[in-house]
């Protein structure tokens, strides 16, 4: 059973930057992909950044240039980097794994405002 758990969120100014991180236990098998989605309040949940196994990233248009998704597989985590951060990303970032089937984590809040 893999197991997914998100850290890392919290309020920030708008502007400024934050770092989500994912950790992953369980039995993983290649090829995979590691991905955030994120949630507001009254919204459908929507793919932020994915990541695969051989490390080819993809993020939505609205993130470009300001997010970047990494991994370290020594640590089984993988990471989201969040700059210049708006009140329109305000929302629960969750982590996903698709692995013969998804997996989720129990999503971490961010929350941009001044």
């Amino acid at each position: 059973q893999v197991q997914l758990v998100e850290s890392g969120g919290g309020l920030v100014q708008p502007g400024g930057p934050l770092r989500l991180s994912c950790l992953a236990s369980g039995r993983i098998f290649s090829p995979y992909v590691t991905g955030w989605y994120r949630q507001a309040p009254g919204k459908q949940r929507e793919l932020v950044a994915t990541i695969t196994s051989g490390g080819r990233t993809n993020y939505v248009d609205s993130v470009k240039g300001r997010f970047t998704i990494s991994r370290d597989n020594a640590k089984n985590t993988v990471y989201l980097q969040m700059n210049s951060l708006q009140p329109e990303d305000t929302a629960i970032y969750y982590c996903n794994l698709k692995n013969f089937r998804d997996y989720w984590g129990q999503g971490t809040q961010v929350t941009v405002s001044s």
